[in-house]
């Protein structure tokens, strides 16, 4: 797991090489597989690989998701704030397992927010991706993740640039 987190980095442009099939189930596994407050799983979760769709997806917000254009798969994460009051919390957690999922088959990713985020001036983020993708209205859909194979060489953050004045014991205390 510590392995996975070291390598991990967000990466915007991929390879035009298709993920696996194998590898795609392997995913919605994780997906699935993705703890929630008290076992409620009021996520869902919508895989693109149709390049149409992931062109539409591109432009889903004003900034920070054309790195969609080259992306092979997507995976769009929505849930029912009517199912559990913290959705947001289990969507983030969802996030984060298929993003460390990714990392382990040899694949990368790239998270982008929509929550909060507009589309244009007359939609939201949300409400451009839930028409696209056909989500019932109620849904929420706070991110949505870019998967593929990268066509650009990062590695992950060294160790010396994390910052270590971060991490409290016992109480928050101000660091110079």
């Amino acid at each position: 797991m510590l392995d996975l987190l070291q390598q991990r980095r967000s990466i915007r442009k991929f390879k035009q090489q298709p993920v696996e099939e194998e590898k795609v189930v392997q995913l919605s596994e994780a997906l699935l597989r993705a703890p929630s407050s008290r076992n409620m799983q009021p996520c869902e979760f919508i895989l693109i690989d149709d390049d149409s769709l992931l062109q539409r997806l591109s432009s889903a917000k004003r900034h920070g998701t054309s790195f969609f254009t080259t992306a092979p798969l997507a995976v769009v994460i929505a849930a029912d704030p009517k199912i559990s009051d913290v959705w947001i919390e289990d969507s983030a957690i969802a996030a984060i397992i298929v993003q460390l999922a990714v990392e382990s088959l040899g694949l990368k990713s790239c998270w982008a927010q929509l929550r909060l985020r507009g589309h244009d001036d007359d939609l939201t983020a949300t409400e451009y991706v839930r028409q696209l993708v056909g989500l019932p209205e109620g849904m929420e859909i706070p991110m949505v993740i870019a998967i593929g194979y990268p066509d650009e060489d990062k590695g992950g953050h060294p160790r010396d640039s994390l910052s270590a004045t971060k991490i409290h014991y016992n109480q928050f205390e101000l660091k110079n």
